[in-house]
């Protein structure tokens, strides 16, 4: 099966977010919010996988806004995690970067899908 680019993005990302996981957890000892961002930020790429094996058009839309929606999230816990000084304002920042990319890739997607 070929990957796609929003399935090799998500799923990168999912990797990076376990790794700052970790970092969270082991280094600056940070477990309640480290946990909400573990749980949406590797749920973008699992609901990635799910739209793609979509039985519908229908349910593809539905499991990409739900990837959407993690997304949204994710991007809340990274700003909490830099504005509580648990992550430093470079150490957000490619994160924060990279959410909006996934965003921006899945919000197209979804334009692109009602337009159809």
């Amino acid at each position: 099966m070929k990957e796609n680019i929003i399935q090799i993005k998500s799923y990168d990302f999912a990797v990076q977010i376990v790794k700052l996981y970790k970092i969270l957890i082991d280094e600056r000892k940070e477990y309640i919010l480290s946990k909400q961002l573990l749980r949406s930020g590797t749920s973008i790429g699992a609901n990635v996988e799910e739209a793609l094996g979509g039985q519908s058009k229908k349910d593809f839309f539905a499991k990409l806004s739900i990837a959407y929606k993690e997304a949204r999230e994710t991007h809340y816990w990274i700003r909490l995690l830099r504005d509580t000084n648990y992550l430093t304002i470079e150490e957000s920042k490619l994160f924060l970067e990279n959410t909006s990319e996934l965003l921006k890739i899945i919000g197209s997607i979804q334009k692109t899908i009602r337009n159809s």
